[in-house]
């Protein structure tokens, strides 16, 4: 093996595991493959950040700025408002209804971004009409993946894959080429989902804070002022020590943490105590310390709620008295607050809002060991997390208002919005589909004229663009591409495809056809399913071309495979979304997703060998 494709090999590897173990944000791993890459020798520096100009990475960019804008004039709220109506039918017929209508959105709008718009109406439902969001949101997801495969437009795997095809001398695919394939694959998972749905949960855990917030995943941190009567007591004389739900997870004085602090430690002024706690405890500690003292209305002076002995940081609120509730929300890509710590929030000025705690998503590097050994104010906030706040009921509308944020516990009526713009962003939507469909433009060119046309008609601001854009996905994308290059360059991408011919070596075509479906579809359920489409198309191609095949069925099979991440929440975004709401566990995915799966696996594998 050449020293060039060891390198390669060592490059995949390391990625592959940051990707799985969620050691760096995945644009921070973009990055660290491009600056490898160059001082490797393996692509020239020009061909290093050529992913920043790829017709599909600019392409995918285009298609997020439109979807920004159909979401802010509320054009994909608007396509389904109408479901709310539909809150009569029976499960087994609600359940399909709304898996045909998301895929059928999500064909031609981002499908992350579909799926964020149908959390919040199915919350709604839940809690207006009683409808379970268990058994609601995990079939959405999965059918916005199924619907985003029906179409070249419908996700970024799709473009990457046909951008592929094109650099390597393949045939490009067509807007609607593969829809009947696409639309075969929706009619069978929306048959499978829904009769495995019995098993998806009925209660949504999101109804009770209690619940959503186990005892071992809401901490919180509390600073003792100099008046506290707790100055000069031991920890088991407290509070702490008496109150079983109640834990002390460490003590941090003068900057030196102490994890698990005997009880016979004397408490100082100054101490910052890390404490996990339920709802009912937490009240207790931010309202009296857990000395019982009457709860009263603060002044300027003061801080809201805090009893005299403890003092949670937060903004000051105003003199008037104030009615308190508390408000569950969830952190989506593009949020204001990604990169914040707890602390950090009140430099937002969100008047009358306090943060409490803060639940993170769920990842193999996040345990409660490494969470509690870590200070609350280096805990940074990341899409997924979920944080409690205190609030007035006057500064929900405010919350509403912030970008990338989803409220749980408070359902408010969508803010009205202007029609005209609406029925603009719409008609520029219908425009930029008909010229990719009918060959008039390229997906790209038709993508960006969408948006100037969305620009010009003041549809969409330029600071939207900025702070909403999911910008991981573009430095994923940018840097995965360099990655694909890096293998041909080296001629890693021909020696694999060489050993999978040894390996394949007297087997039939079906079965090869097959082995490579299975074989991307298994990588995409723990790496990104961008990252498993630049690495496997370039494989499928060389194992067409040394079957002397027809390549284009293998693309097809990677393009669809890479898609399908269903038995793992960590392979698509949406999953990984509706995963951190904490109402499936990973067995959910495993049972439902994997029958999924092993069904899409073989009935592609059938439809694709028609194309031999």
């Amino acid at each position: 093996m050449d020293i060039a494709i060891l390198e390669v090999f060592i490059i995949l590897g390391l990625t592959i595991f940051f990707f799985v173990t969620e050691l760096f944000p995945v644009d921070k791993i973009a990055i660290f493959i491009i600056v490898s890459l160059v001082l490797l020798g393996l692509v020239t520096p020009e061909e290093a950040i050529s992913g920043f100009s790829n017709t599909a990475t600019i392409t995918v960019l285009s298609l997020m700025i439109i979807a920004i804008a159909l979401e802010d004039n509320g054009v994909i709220a608007w396509f389904a408002q109408g479901l709310q109506r539909l809150s009569i039918l029976p499960l087994l017929i609600l359940i399909p209804t709304f898996m045909f209508i998301t895929a059928g959105i999500s064909a031609f709008i981002s499908t992350t971004a579909v799926v964020i718009v149908f959390i919040k109406i199915i919350f709604q439902l839940s809690e207006r009409f009683g409808i379970p969001a268990g058994k609601l949101l995990l079939p959405v997801s999965f059918a916005g993946i199924l619907g985003g495969s029906c179409t070249l437009m419908g996700t970024s795997t799709n473009l990457i894959v046909n951008s592929i095809a094109q650099n390597r001398g393949v045939e490009k695919l067509g807007f609607f080429e593969f829809a009947w394939m696409g639309g075969i694959f929706l009619i069978a998972g929306i048959i499978i989902v829904t009769i495995a749905s019995r098993f998806l949960p009925k209660k949504d855990p999101s109804e009770s804070l209690e619940l959503a917030y186990e005892i071992d995943e809401l901490i919180t941190t509390i600073n003792i002022k100099p008046s506290s009567p707790l100055v000069g007591k031991t920890i088991n004389d407290t509070f702490l020590k008496e109150a079983s739900d109640v834990t002390l997870l460490k003590l941090i004085r003068n900057g030196v943490t102490t994890n698990a602090p005997g009880k016979y430690i004397t408490l100082q002024s100054g101490d910052e105590l890390v404490v996990m706690a339920d709802i009912d405890n937490l009240e207790r500690i931010l309202t009296d310390g857990g000395h019982k003292e009457e709860k009263t209305t603060e002044t300027p002076d003061k801080l809201i709620d805090v009893p005299k002995d403890i003092k949670v940081e937060a903004e000051k609120v105003k003199k008037e008295p104030i009615a308190i509730q508390l408000l569950e929300i969830l952190i989506l890509p593009g949020s204001v607050f990604l990169g914040s710590t707890l602390s950090d929030l009140k430099r937002f000025n969100l008047q009358g809002i306090l943060p409490i705690a803060i639940k993170k998503r769920k990842n193999l590097r996040n345990t409660k060991e490494r969470l509690i050994r870590k200070n609350l104010d280096q805990i940074r906030i990341k899409p997924g997390d979920r944080i409690l706040l205190e609030t007035d009921k006057s500064s929900v509308n405010e919350l509403n208002n912030l970008e990338g944020v989803v409220i749980l516990k408070t359902h408010e009526p969508f803010q009205p919005k202007n029609k005209t713009k609406k029925y603009i962003a719409t008609a520029v939507l219908l425009a930029v589909i008909g010229l990719a469909a009918s060959g008039v433009l390229s997906i790209l060119a038709s993508s960006l004229t969408g948006m100037a046309l969305l620009l010009a008609t003041n549809c969409l601001e330029m600071n939207k663009i900025y702070t909403k854009v999911d910008w991981q996905i573009f430095f994923l994308l940018a840097g995965m591409i360099p990655l694909g290059v890096a293998m041909t360059n080296s001629g890693a991408d021909v020696w694999l495809s060489d050993q999978l011919l040894v390996l394949f070596e007297g087997k039939d075509k079906l079965f090869i056809l097959g082995a490579i479906f299975l074989i991307t579809m298994v990588m995409s359920g723990s790496v990104s399913n961008n990252a498993t489409a630049v690495i496997m198309a370039p494989i499928a191609i060389s194992v067409a071309a040394g079957l002397e095949l027809p390549a284009k069925p293998f693309l097809l099979a990677v393009m669809f495979a890479a898609n399908f991440s269903f038995f793992t929440p960590v392979g698509y975004q949406t999953n990984t979304l509706i995963y951190n709401l904490g109402i499936y566990r990973f067995k959910h995915f495993l049972f439902i997703g994997g029958i999924l799966s092993i069904v899409l696996c073989v009935l592609g594998t059938l439809l694709l060998s028609t194309l031999f």
